[in-house]
């Protein structure tokens, strides 16, 4: 799934915590500066955490491929042990909220399509060729592309401080997959386009859940969406692959569980509380540490090759979406 860092909240979370500016102070005239509102730590280390296990699920995956295992059944082991999570959280959220209007619970399995099925099924098959280190800095594309989506189908307008953090933001991008390509060859731009339809599909997931977020909320959104997602993979495996296909080493479960759980069920809550504590806007700025997580990680556990044309890519690329993010 991608991190997505990537599930907005109700909006009465989001408690902002810029610094109040000066009032007046006593009869003498003084000036007195508003006390500072201090920042949650709490909150700040589960977004952190959040992120980080968001982008581990690029590693687990990478190295369930050493053990010769395909997407499909890597995705539906993936989903299998998250589903009771989430049925769980499901039934949690249900239990605290209102009905579903009319007409919800399409939209709720067209999202959990977009967002979670096929945009976690691009990935997977991206990572096939691609390394863990480009395909987290593709995804981070996100942001921008939810920006061109806006100004492409809702009439948005965007600045041209904007196009300039985009123009940054796919340049570093470029960098990148040119010198993998010159290392990888042509199925590093395969598994490149891949990818990048998975950040498009959960672009598209996050521009048709606004409205619905707020009024089903966050957490049964997220939760009715991944149990979709999680039964469509399931039911992809059943269709396209035999039963036998599941005799694989045990590295590959072990890897699964990890990557059902820890990368991809907690991190939900995890960003979602840190949401609720800190703001969406922290949380997200927070939410970069998951590329250089993953740029650390690889180089660690994949071996993967770190040179100066990918630290200048990555370096690009997170600052040309920390500037949307800014302007936005």
């Amino acid at each position: 799934m991608p991190s997505r860092e990537d599930t907005a909240a109700d909006a009465e979370l989001a408690q902002p915590l810029d610094v109040a500016p000066a009032s007046a102070g006593d009869g003498a005239g003084t000036l007195h500066a508003a006390p500072v509102p201090s920042v949650d730590l709490r909150g700040v280390l589960l977004a952190a955490f959040g992120a980080i296990a968001f982008s581990g699920k690029a590693i687990i995956v990478k190295l369930a491929y050493r053990f010769d295992v395909d997407a499909v059944t890597l995705l539906a082991l993936r989903m299998a042990v998250a589903l009771p999570l989430f049925l769980a959280m499901a039934v949690w959220a249900a239990r605290r909220s209102a009905p579903l209007e009319r007409g919800d619970g399409g939209r709720i399995v067209l999202l959990g399509f977009l967002g979670y099925y096929l945009a976690s099924f691009l990935d997977f098959a991206g990572l096939a060729y691609i390394t863990a280190t480009l395909e987290r800095l593709i995804l981070y594309l996100n942001p921008t592309l939810v920006l061109l989506l806006g100004v492409c189908f809702l009439g948005q307008k965007a600045s041209p401080a904007q196009w300039w953090a985009l123009a940054v933001s796919y340049a570093g991008v470029a960098l990148a997959v040119g010198h993998d390509l010159d290392v990888g060859g042509r199925n590093i731009m395969l598994g490149s386009i891949l990818v990048f339809g998975s950040a498009l599909a959960y672009a598209f997931y996050l521009l048709g859940s606004g409205a619905l977020v707020q009024r089903v909320g966050a957490v049964r959104l997220t939760a009715y969406a991944s149990t979709v997602a999680c039964v469509l993979c399931i039911g992809q495996f059943l269709l396209l692959r035999p039963l036998g296909s599941l005799r694989l080493a045990p590295e590959v479960y072990g890897l699964s569980l990890v990557n059902g759980t820890l990368c991809t069920v907690l991190p939900v809550l995890m960003v979602m509380m840190a949401v609720a504590r800190i703001g969406s806007a922290r949380a997200a700025q927070i939410g970069m540490l998951g590329p250089v997580s993953t740029i650390v990680l690889s180089v660690f556990l994949l071996g993967e090759p770190m040179g100066p044309w990918q630290v200048a890519g990555t370096v690009l690329v997170l600052a040309g979406v920390f500037m949307v993010g800014r302007r936005a």
